[in-house]
């Protein structure tokens, strides 16, 4: 998800489409969230 935010976010640069940049945007950033903050609670615990 995070490669094509960039990819869209630079195709939609270097064109000049401003659609395209805020879609790249927006991928990317979710996919970074997403990649960072862990789903379904997924802490080990240790005894």
């Amino acid at each position: 998800m995070v490669i094509l935010g960039v990819i869209l976010l630079i195709i939609g640069l270097i064109a000049n489409i401003s659609i395209l940049t805020t879609i790249g945007l927006i991928l990317a950033i979710v996919g970074l969230i997403l990649n960072l903050v862990p789903m379904g609670g997924s802490r080990r615990r240790v005894f």
